[in-house]
């Protein structure tokens, strides 16, 4: 192979390996800033705001303390029923402990959620969620809570 070969091929490794790193670090920080949205929309009250980054489909997959959850609008529905005023729902922070992208249109974060509630218990726990880029978003496809 000959020398400007070598330096082609070397040239175009690289150049794929820095735009996929490129593309991870651009990925994580618009995953970030979308749950950063959603603990504000969580301690506004609003859970349509909330459940925005939320995938709108019946294939949507909720995992939780009572079970799997499929579906959208059965995930929200349940917030409701489960946080149905502002002194239920509190400030919602996340703290996020790993985030990885695991292909093109793929993300993986696991990390710890804190409700600081002032007139009832706080609570908190761990989600571990599965993001796809879907129709130029990125959506939760599958949230684990506990």
């Amino acid at each position: 192979m000959s020398e400007s070969i070598k330096k082609i091929t070397l040239f175009a490794f690289l150049f794929t390996l820095c735009h996929f790193a490129g593309a991870q670090t651009d990925a994580e920080t618009e995953i970030r800033a979308i749950l950063d949205r959603q603990a504000a929309c969580w301690t506004a009250g609003d859970l349509e705001c909330f459940m925005d980054s939320y995938w709108k489909s019946d294939s949507l997959k909720f995992v939780g303390q009572s079970g799997i959850t499929y579906g959208w609008q059965k995930t929200f529905d349940n917030y409701v029923k489960n946080y149905p005023d502002r002194e239920a729902m509190g400030t919602l922070t996340f703290d996020v402990v790993d985030a990885e992208q695991t292909g093109p249109e793929s993300f993986f974060v696991l990390g710890k959620w804190h409700l600081d509630r002032e007139e009832s218990e706080d609570v908190g726990g761990h989600f571990t969620l599965l993001w796809h880029y879907i129709d130029g978003q990125w959506v939760i496809v599958t949230d684990h809570s506990s």
